[in-house]
């Protein structure tokens, strides 16, 4: 009886989402259902049990807009989460209907700290920009001297969720391997005769502006966040003991320190997995610079970017965030840096037609200090996703309250689970919310929330999951 419960409520969520021209649904996340960037990689989450099913004849209305949503009933709940323990007066909500229409809003035009929402505007112009399709390849270029040994080069593309061992295709992180990269090279070295080598790695990619300034002020220990570079193992996470190592890889739960000289930790990687390959290495690897005019001799392919987009969305990723702002940069001819990234980003958004009165963004994450934005822009975001189906990478990637990513611990109502898709924000100082919602009385409404300097910080973060719990009944 459970599976058979379990099986209708994603049934139900997949054809009220479809059905709202969304461009993609809850199932398609969950691989259940086909869908032209089913996350596959995330196919061992499962949705919790539902305490209620909404049977199909329950839902009202005709689904491609559904019934009116009550400015009243919206209304009174924005009252109850204003007047809700902890939260305080710094907050700002509004409830839109899948038309884009305001039907209930408090302070929507003042500027807030949105914290790891603002991941959701990086996500949107990335995806509208980037070829997601597309993957970040980590090659090994052969430099064969007039006399000494050969020397070896390897460069990274930005590939910052290298795994040490083979190519892992269950996984986002781990997807291009070190072993398996290594196994290439050598076999392409034996082939030549050649034994033993020297080893060099460019990591110039992304030059030398790599830390969001005032980053570290929420993150001292270099828990959240390491500099961007154009390769890294695993994020940078230093799995020294004092933290236990997820046996998923994608899991992205726990917060152990990490490395701040990713490239030279890669290269010393590569060492001992081309000795393990036969292949001897002479000294310390250096950095230096791949060949302008030769081919590879191997290379691995990370994961699509549509698929490290999600990772990114669902674990909240900061370092994954300023990446993705750091591509887009360069794609679009801006600033190899943290300004640049924030410049193509709003350029993005500003052709696209989205409100950016008030947005500030100190960096492409949401982690610095400084960024604003207003709960109007979140929301236009929002209803690029549900109402064109633009930027399909960035819809499918974010999180489904109580079913997976950050949001699944959020939920307020197991009954709702599976109809509300958002990406959520959490500072010392700020919790955040937005996203869009299939409606029990069919349509969808998209939503944002954003509370600062709350009088009990975690209370309000209970109060939002009490708002956004209630949504899809309006």
């Amino acid at each position: 009886m459970r599976s058979h419960r379990k099986a209708w409520r994603i049934a139900v969520t997949a054809f009220v989402t479809v059905a709202v021209s969304a461009g993609y649904i809850a199932g398609d996340i969950l691989g259940v259902v086909p869908g032209v960037l089913t996350n596959t990689t995330y196919s061992h989450y499962s949705a919790p049990q539902t305490r209620e099913v909404y049977q199909a004849a329950s839902i009202d209305g005709t689904l491609e807009t559904g019934t009116a949503i009550s400015a009243k009933q919206a209304s009174s709940l924005l009252n109850t989460l204003k007047s809700a323990e902890g939260v305080g007066s710094d907050v700002s909500a509004i409830i839109r209907d899948s038309s884009g229409t305001t039907v209930a809003q408090v302070n929507a035009s003042t500027a807030r700290e949105p914290a790891s929402t603002l991941k959701t505007l990086t996500a949107y112009a990335a995806a509208s920009t980037l070829n997601m399709g597309s993957t970040l390849d980590t090659k090994v270029y052969l430099v064969q001297p007039v006399n000494g040994l050969a020397q070896l080069v390897l460069e990274g593309s930005g590939d910052m969720l290298l795994g040490t061992g083979q190519n892992d295709t269950s996984h986002v992180n781990g997807r291009a391997g070190l072993a398996t990269l290594a196994a290439k090279a050598a076999a392409a070295l034996k082939q030549r005769g050649i034994t033993q080598v020297t080893l060099s790695y460019d990591d110039s990619l992304f030059g030398s502006d790599r830390i969001p300034s005032g980053i570290q002020e929420n993150d001292a220990e270099w828990r959240y966040f390491t500099p961007v570079s154009s390769m890294a193992v695993d994020g940078g996470k230093q799995w020294d003991g004092s933290v236990a190592k997820p046996s998923d890889p994608d899991n992205d739960e726990v917060y152990p320190t990490r490395s701040t000289t990713t490239a030279s930790d890669t290269a010393k990687a590569f060492v001992t997995s081309l000795s393990a390959a036969g292949i001897k290495v002479s000294g310390s690897a250096t950095s230096g610079s791949a060949p302008s005019h030769s081919s590879p001799i191997a290379s691995v392919s990370s994961a699509k970017l549509s698929e490290i987009m999600a990772y990114m969305l669902r674990n909240s990723d900061n370092t994954e965030a300023e990446l993705f702002g750091r591509l887009l940069a360069l794609k679009m001819g801006q600033a190899n840096s943290t300004a640049g990234a924030t410049a193509a980003t709003q350029s993005v958004l500003k052709k696209d037609g989205i409100n950016v009165t008030g947005l500030h963004m100190a960096d492409s994450s949401g982690l610095s200090p400084g960024s604003t934005l207003t709960v109007s822009t979140l929301t236009d975001v929002q209803e690029k996703l549900l109402a064109k189906g633009l930027a399909a990478a960035e819809a499918e990637g974010l999180s489904v309250v109580g079913v997976v990513g950050t949001a699944e611990s959020r939920s307020a109502d197991n009954s709702m689970n599976g109809l509300i898709r958002v990406k959520t924000g959490t500072l010392s100082t700020a919790t955040a919310m937005t996203g869009n919602v299939s409606r029990i009385h069919g349509g969808a409404l998209t939503f944002a929330v954003i509370i600062n300097n709350g009088s009990n910080m975690w209370s309000a973060e209970q109060a939002v999951n009490q708002f956004v719990a209630k949504l899809p009944k309006l």
